[in-house]
């Protein structure tokens, strides 16, 4: 076997995993409700699949919400790479950030429940995504489109109102919206 060679089981379980929490993204953000036999069918594999995967409902819902952190923080990069650091900045609040936090807002309740039986949330979730406007402010510090003394735990406190978007309505027009507000107040005058 050569260096860097993959044995095709673990590509097939790689590619398992993330079909679960793929499979289990969307019902867990509606109703925060955990059915391991509908995720089963929703990714194409069987329900002893998910068991071996996640073998409780707290291990898939503390999986599923760390996979959308990962997800924010893992695109700040290829956005500041293709867009210039203001439109990076929105595409990330509108498009990224936002269904974020309404799968958040569907999660709470099932977050709440796993985190009563397992502990707490990461604290590196809530650091990572620091880590995401920080660098997504430095970006356009740099490019003197945003005031210096921005402070990116401040930012994500102004940007906290997409928890409260209706995903059955028209979340992105109010999602470019609270953007554009909070963009106004970060602006270098």
């Amino acid at each position: 076997m050569t260096t860097g060679a993959v044995n095709p089981r673990r590509a097939d379980t790689r590619r398992n995993h993330e079909r679960i929490l793929a499979a289990a993204a969307e019902p867990l953000a509606c109703s925060g409700e955990v059915s391991f036999n509908a995720i089963a069918k929703r990714a194409g594999v069987g329900v002893g699949t998910v068991y071996r995967h996640f073998p409780t409902p707290e291990a898939l819902i503390l999986a599923v919400y760390q996979r959308e952190v990962r997800h924010l923080v893992d695109v700040v990069p290829e956005l500041l790479a293709t867009h210039p650091p203001e439109r990076a900045f929105r595409v990330w609040t509108t498009d990224h950030l936002a269904h974020y936090m309404m799968t958040k807002r569907g999660l709470a309740k099932a977050l709440r429940a796993a985190t009563a039986s397992c502990g707490e949330l990461p604290a590196s979730a809530h650091e990572a995504l620091i880590g995401a406007i920080a660098a997504l402010l430095d970006a356009n510090v740099e490019a003197g489109t945003v005031r210096a003394d921005l402070e990116p735990e401040t930012v994500l406190r102004g940007l906290s109102g997409l928890l409260h978007l209706d995903p059955s309505d028209d979340w992105r027009d109010q999602a470019e919206k609270l953007a554009d507000l909070v963009w106004r107040g970060m602006r270098r005058d």
